[in-house]
């Protein structure tokens, strides 16, 4: 959900990346809209001069402008579904964009590569509470600088408890999951969904396995 005061936002995201030189924690602004967009200001290129992130609520960009890139905007592709509550938060090493729904969401973390001098997605997770048995409720994670990917899911078994009904464990899915090198700028939901529906196809095929081996 965008903020509905565009115009007064714009002024605000103005005065605040540009006067950064003495600010050290990360800022947020709730509209009388209760919408709330998160402004991170941070050292994320590491020369001691401090950066700043946020969701642009204009187009639905994330935003970052560097010191090391004279404070050029750098941003994402537009995010078409941006939710309430979304925005950016700090990490350790960087900082972490979130998108969440009623019932599910995801986020995306970014760390400034030393080599390459870009932003780049270091890795996503995703959570589903699943119908209202739970259904396909859990979590997952992929770091993309290893490829690993670990799935905690649980899918509801009719016929499980004596026909009785049961919220099932499907045990850790522990697998390789590769991606591409991805920058900020290359960043759009559609990385996102990519990684969704290649973990909905494990979920789905663990599950059919279970499902199989106990003769549902």
């Amino acid at each position: 959900m965008l903020p509905k005061n565009k115009n007064a936002e714009q002024q605000i995201i103005k005065l605040i990346v540009t006067n950064t030189s003495n600010v050290t924690s990360k800022l947020f602004l709730t509209t009388k809209n209760t919408d709330t967009i998160y402004y991170l200001i941070k050292d994320i290129d590491a020369d001691g001069v401090q950066d700043s992130v946020y969701v642009n609520p204009e187009n639905a960009t994330i935003v970052c402008k560097l010191s090391t890139k004279k404070f050029k905007e750098i941003a994402s592709k537009p995010i078409e579904i941006l939710n309430f509550p979304s925005g950016v938060v700090e990490t350790k090493n960087g900082f972490e964009f979130f998108n969440d729904w009623m019932r599910a969401g995801y986020k995306n973390q970014f760390r400034y590569n030393k080599k390459t001098k870009q932003i780049q997605l270091i890795g996503m997770s995703r959570y589903e509470f699943g119908n209202a048995a739970n259904d396909g409720s859990g979590e997952s994670s992929v770091n993309l600088l290893t490829g690993d990917y670990i799935g905690n899911w649980n899918f509801y078994d009719d016929l499980a408890n004596n026909e009785g009904g049961e919220l099932v464990k499907i045990p850790t899915i522990k697998t390789k999951m590769y991606f591409k090198t991805i920058n900020l700028e290359d960043f759009s939901e559609d990385v996102y969904f990519n990684y969704a529906d290649r973990c909905s196809k494990l979920y789905y095929a663990k599950k059919q396995k279970m499902k199989t081996k106990v003769g549902n």
